[in-house]
């Protein structure tokens, strides 16, 4: 009796968009408004690196509702960064500024010649800086130094930076005078 060909499924395979709006719809069948106010509890704003290994809340112990916690490429404290930090003080009660870079970070091997990549293949430059790093710790001091020295934050004494060891999970904190 041969054996009969593999029939093609019914189904085709779930997107990932589309296995994130299931699992939205699963969390959201349980789902109780914990009735929380958009100001941090701890009154802490976290800035970190979007990099997918940084569990921000379990590495920091933090819970639903601690921290405002704003992300993009390296961490890097940028206009948009400081913007974030802002609404974050001025409206939403913020007072301390917690950086967190990482080890192995993809910005470490990137120049400036990304851009020049871009604009070559797109036929248009883009308006951001790639803020790319060779010294993950001159990098936090300097996103640091951002903080400390912008004219929109009112909150500007307790800005401490890290950097966050991908192997061991530890951080590892940056003199900002060094």
């Amino acid at each position: 009796m041969p054996i009969p060909a593999p029939q093609p499924s019914a189904q085709p395979a779930l997107s990932v968009t589309d296995r994130l709006v299931k699992a939205n719809a699963e969390y959201a069948a349980a789902f109780t408004d914990p009735g929380m106010d958009a100001r941090p509890v701890l009154k802490v704003a976290v800035v970190a690196c979007m990099d997918a290994r940084l569990d921000l809340h379990a590495a920091l112990g933090l819970e639903l509702g601690d921290c405002h916690t704003i992300r993009n490429a390296g961490g890097v404290v940028t206009d948009d960064i400081i913007r974030s930090l802002t609404i974050s003080q001025r409206a939403l009660g913020t007072r301390s500024v917690v950086l967190i870079h990482h080890t192995g970070c993809g910005l470490l091997n990137l120049t400036e010649d990304f851009r020049h990549e871009l604009e070559a293949e797109v036929g248009q430059r883009p308006s951001w800086a790639v803020e790319a790093f060779k010294d993950l710790d001159q990098d936090v001091r300097q996103s640091m130094e951002r903080v400390r020295t912008s004219p929109f934050l009112p909150h500007r004494d307790d800005v401490r930076g890290f950097v966050f060891d991908v192997h061991t999970g530890l951080l590892r904190e940056i003199d900002p005078r060094h």
